[in-house]
């Protein structure tokens, strides 16, 4: 840790020196002060472990000298400097952990209902509705890029945008098969079905990221089937992208404008193939850690949402609540994401120490 430590502390000193040097270069000023706003929360509390050990090492000295009540008061302040020490340790593992990179992105969520039929997709349009109504809780914009509603109220599936620092870092743990029991509103005899959601969550990524020559792609245009006025109906406004390496198709409807349906599938279309992408390189350094979204088998979940018993299971952390309104309106969602990303910690951190 420490010469990860030191590593740090000599890149902040380089920014420093940098930024005395860099006259009226704006764009560089920036870039190197955003870096340097970045470390400088770590650099401060590594300059405090020093510091700290500085102490420890005085106090120890003192110690071999000390008699009568000195030597109490000695012991008594190597025995706080020790604490603080551990707790600045921990502290600085925490920050020194890597993160997912994806993490203070915007994110593209898809929806699709899985087996169950009619009953998949009205969940479709419940999971809709958490999803929106957290978001909103915590202050993200959202906005519908495309839909195909079954109806009767649901959705074979749907795609959202969720933009806000930080959405990555929470609707990453989405992704995955969401199992729901509960009585159909269309069941006579009372039977509790079972029936499942597929979620897959994307972050956005930039245009610089991702190039897709036009040879890789056939776009098609053609009317919208849904909602959105005269204008909607009467012209060619709905888009279909066709990434003819992957096999990968987009279609968007859900915007008043051709051109605005073209930049929405393209934007779905470049967070799906650097998401491929990821995962591919993921799978390569640790199989373990493979993020899948399953097929929408009943016998794979992430999550199980049972009705009859108010009661919704995270079966990733064996975590269950029993206010499943609460899980539903999207403010007891946290729950479950905030053990999610405990546990993610606490993995990374148990890597982090072994190749220390």
């Amino acid at each position: 840790m420490l010469d990860k430590l030191e590593a740090i502390l000599d890149r902040f000193a380089e920014l420093d020196r940098r930024l005395a040097d860099a006259g009226t270069d704006f764009q560089l000023i920036a870039e190197l002060s955003k870096e340097r706003s970045d470390l400088e929360p770590i650099v401060n509390l590594a300059r405090e472990y020093t510091t700290n050990a500085g102490k420890i090492t005085e106090t120890e000295t003192l110690i071999e000298d000390a008699e009568g009540e000195l030597l109490d008061l000695a012991h008594m302040e190597l025995d706080e400097l020790k604490s603080r020490q551990e707790e600045l340790e921990a502290e600085l593992k925490s920050m020194l952990i890597p993160k997912d990179p994806r993490d203070n992105r915007n994110v593209i969520v898809e929806i699709r209902a899985g087996t169950g039929g009619d009953e998949a997709g009205l969940f479709v349009a419940d999971l809709l509705r958490m999803y929106l109504k957290y978001a909103d809780l915590h202050h993200y914009k959202t906005e519908i890029i495309s839909s195909n509603e079954t109806g009767i109220g649901g959705f074979k599936e749907v795609t959202f945008s969720v933009k806000g620092r930080g959405a990555y870092s929470r609707f990453k743990f989405e992704s995955g098969v969401h199992r729901v029991q509960r009585v159909p509103e269309t069941e006579s005899q009372g039977r509790i079905h079972t029936s499942t959601v597929t979620v897959a969550v994307l972050a956005e990524v930039d245009d610089i990221e991702i190039d897709i020559p036009d040879s890789d792609i056939e776009i098609d245009v053609f009317k919208s089937a849904g909602a959105g006025g005269q204008n909607v109906q009467k012209n060619m406004t709905a888009v279909r992208i066709h990434h003819k390496p992957t096999g990968i198709i987009v279609a968007c409807q859900d915007e008043r404008s051709q051109l605005q349906n073209k930049l929405r599938a393209m934007s779905v279309l470049k967070a799906r193939l650097y998401e491929m992408e990821h995962e591919k390189r993921q799978n390569e350094l640790d199989a373990a850690r493979r993020s899948q979204i399953g097929t929408g088998e009943r016998s794979e979940k992430i999550r199980t949402y049972n009705f009859p018993q108010s009661r919704v299971t995270d079966h990733r952390v064996n975590s269950s609540s029993y206010n499943i309104a609460g899980v539903m309106d999207g403010y007891e969602l946290d729950t479950f994401i905030e053990e999610l990303q405990q546990a993610e910690e606490a993995e990374r951190l148990a890597n982090f120490e072994t190749n220390d």
